[in-house]
């Protein structure tokens, strides 16, 4: 390892492993309580580059992540969704009550625990331990489809190399027939994020088999790049981290400064600032807020505990879960501005304006020569509707209509409302068109597509290597051949994929996007929540945290995670259960190729049973690992007792099921009691000892036992306690007998 974590010396010697640990490193290890959940101290011998960084790094990572596609893309079309300054309102409530809140929850247990996300919930709640595995499917989920928008991406850049670029005027039809005029009827920008880009389908039923051949290549190029990046394992500098944060929001002020003294676009911003009561009281956009803010700070995931556990202790994480939290927000109102702000252009010259400035385009390019006198328009059109004006357009002949419609000027000749693109495209369409009212137009499309394209990959950089850390502990066979992990991961990827690269593939993500993924999010912070504020218990948590700190957890944030966030999750799950089965208007925004135009329908039930198998695949992991555990345990206590008798002289008393917990009363935790624990656990004990804490009974020449903890909890009305797995080791048990662990 090229540098350590950690603001110490590097011991001469090897230290012990996790799973080997010494006798005398356990007695003396200044991180284990008497009561309580005992801690370890674990060294990570083999870290990714990508983890092998200081404070500061590690918070710039958590940034980066933060700021990534999130803001750019999903947070401003969501906005536009519902409302504006409602939904903006709505976000700022959820992001204090549960963001912030929760993220300093998984810093502060990252930092506690010192290791990756699937062993941290081993250590706490070892009955809970499939949480970890959870987290690691969701982050495949959000891989997945996060692929799709680095494609889109890729696919916008390559095309930016032409001048003028493609999307600022309906392209060249050959056999352009007069029922076809579909660029007309739009945007040309939207006309090409739907024609160019996907080749839609009309609905998400529809070419599910037909991979449209340019996404596919720009797909397999992003997973490809991912790849090389996982093998080399390119180190990416303080420097670079900090121009990947700054660089987006500064093309995003420069676009804000530039349109914003366009005339008549200044009034749209007033509906990002303006809140409705109507929007307040509806259920759906309160679950697409709440999901929002889950997804956007990366909570449920496992990225911010496993970056966290490699910080020196002490970290102040409020101040740092704020400041993520601060940047996030700020580069999503920047991001919704500039689009509201393309919304209120769009809506200006759309109409009778838009057909003014094209005939007078179009009188100029007959004066030019560019077109024939046979494309003069009549006197009295701009008197007329706009569908007159399309009208006359058809009655040309094939070649010039087409002329005609080439050189059309990017606005739209129908009249578009506030709800024009409510697609999840609106943020590639606005800034593709943004980009169109700069001189040098394609310099700028490439360098703001290449920064689109470097956080979507660092965003997904950052979420690959935390499984590929997870997977790597957790499996020996790829512990023994790490090579194997980025071949896997980017193979299994690349084909999973594929199906956002059909013609359908947008409404794929939007179903993955709205539906899928927030769902299982709130679902596995609910599950950490819940095994930290009321399985393991606050107090406890409080005092762990006093004496592996040095400072007492914050004790509104206790509050909250105790009486406020828990309930939150639960009703926002509640709510996507009722509008994912329950409502009838569920539905998701389609593009209708023979009115060219988006229409809203309503999903099948086999996308939705698709949204049910994936989320109970992904949320699999935490029943089976009970189920799993309470079976083979119950095995190896049978298989002991009659295998391996135990002595008359050292009798343990053994339940016969595991539902038949040891009870003994609650004890407070106090520091007297702490004190006292310390010395009665590290004098040296026989087993009989650690299966009974109110018996002591020592033997001379016997050798030192490490301290133990007997959590105790109140779950209703019973006081319950367990040994840890060190205690049944050395009690001549089979390991994970009695590896429990609770409040």
């Amino acid at each position: 390892m090229d540098q350590s974590f950690e603001d110490v010396p590097e011991p001469k010697k090897e230290e012990p492993t996790e799973e080997e640990p010494t006798s005398s490193k356990r007695s003396t290890d200044p991180t284990s309580l008497s009561w309580g959940f005992k801690t370890r101290e674990v060294r990570i011998t083999k870290i990714p580059s990508h983890f092998q960084a200081k404070k500061t790094e590690n918070i710039l990572i958590l940034v980066a992540f933060s700021i990534g596609l999130g803001s750019t893309w999903r947070f401003p079309y969501l906005c536009h969704q519902n409302g504006g300054g409602s939904f903006l309102l709505m976000y700022l409530i959820l992001l204090l009550l549960l963001g912030i809140p929760l993220m300093y929850m998984e810093m502060v247990i990252g930092q506690w625990l010192r290791v990756d996300n699937i062993r941290a919930w081993k250590h706490l709640v070892p009955w809970l331990s499939g949480v970890g595995y959870s987290s690691m499917l969701a982050c495949a989920l959000v891989i997945l489809y996060n692929s799709a928008l680095v494609s889109w991406s890729l696919f916008y850049l390559g095309q930016s190399f032409d001048y003028p670029t493609p999307w600022e005027n309906c392209p060249l039809v050959k056999n352009f027939s007069t029922s076809d005029i579909s660029c007309l009827r739009t945007e040309p920008h939207q006309f090409f994020w739907y024609h160019t880009v996907l080749r839609a389908s009309d609905q998400i039923e529809e070419g599910i088999e037909v991979l449209v051949l340019n996404v596919t290549l720009c797909l397999f190029a992003t997973w490809f790049f991912l790849y090389i990046t996982m093998v080399t394992r390119i180190k990416i500098s303080v420097l670079m981290m900090i121009f990947s944060i700054l660089f987006p929001n500064v093309l995003l002020f420069c676009f804000f400064t530039h349109i914003f003294f366009v005339k008549g676009v200044r009034t749209s911003l007033k509906r990002l600032v303006t809140t409705e009561l109507s929007i307040l009281a509806s259920l759906d956009a309160w679950r697409q807020a709440g999901g929002h803010v889950l997804y956007s700070l990366g909570l449920g995931m496992g990225t911010i505990i496993t970056f966290s556990s490699y910080q020196t202790r002490g970290e102040n994480y409020i101040k740092w879960a704020s400041f993520v939290a601060m940047v996030n927000l700020m580069t999503s109102l920047l991001s919704s501005s500039v689009i509201f702000l393309m919304l209120g252009f769009w809506i200006e010259n759309s109409g009778t304006p838009c057909v003014e400035s094209n005939v007078s385009n179009l009188l100029s390019l007959i004066a030019n020569g560019v077109l024939p006198q046979v494309a003069w328009p009549p006197k009295d059109i701009i008197h007329r509707s706009p569908l007159e004006y399309l009208d006359w357009i058809s009655q040309l002949p094939k070649n010039i209509r087409n002329e005609v419609a080439h050189f059309t000027l990017p606005c739209s000749i129908l009249v578009q409302k506030e709800k024009f693109m409510e697609g999840p495209g609106l943020a590639y369409v606005a800034f593709s068109q943004a980009i169109t009212l700069f001189p040098g137009s394609s310099f700028w499309a490439i360098i703001f597509f290449m920064s689109l394209v470097i956080m979507g990959l660092g965003t997904m950089t950052t979420l690959l290597e935390g499984i590929a850390l997870s997977l790597q502990k957790s499996i020996s066979t790829l512990e023994k051949h790490p090579k194997l992990v980025p071949v896997i991961i980017c193979l299994g990827g690349f084909l999973g994929s594929l199906v956002f690269s059909s013609r359908p593939g947008s409404y794929v993500v939007f179903l993955f996007d709205d539906h899928l993924v927030p769902m299982v999010l709130i679902m596995i912070v609910a599950f950490q929540n819940l095994s930290l504020a009321w399985v393991y218990g606050i107090k406890r948590f409080r005092a762990e945290m006093f004496g592996q700190l040095g400072r007492l957890v914050w004790a509104p944030f206790t509050f909250l995670w105790s009486y406020v966030t828990l309930p939150t999750l639960l009703v926002l799950l509640t709510i996507y259960f009722l509008n994912l089965y329950f409502s009838e208007s569920l539905s998701y925004v389609s593009w209708n190729n023979s009115m060219s135009q988006e229409v809203k329908q309503p999903y099948q039930r086999i996308a939705l049973g698709w949204v049910t198998f994936l989320s109970v695949l992904a949320l699999l992991p935490i029943p089976m690992y009970p189920l799993q555990h309470w079976w083979y345990l119950d095995d190896q206590i049978i298989c002991e007792t009659i295998e391996k008798p135990l002595s008359s002289k050292k009798t343990v008393t053994v339940p016969k099921r595991v539902t038949q917990w040891p009870v003994h009363p609650m004890r407070k935790l106090t520091l007297r009691n702490q004190e006292k624990s310390k010395a009665l656990f590290q004098s040296k004990a026989p087993p009989e000892a650690l299966l009974n804490p109110q018996i002591l009974i020592t033997k001379k020449g016997s050798e030192n036992y490490s301290s133990f903890s007997f959590p105790s909890t109140r779950l209703g009305g019973i006081s319950m306690a367990f040994p840890t797995p060190e205690a049944s080791r050395h009690a001549g048990l089979p390991e994970g007998s009695l590896d429990f662990h609770s409040k």
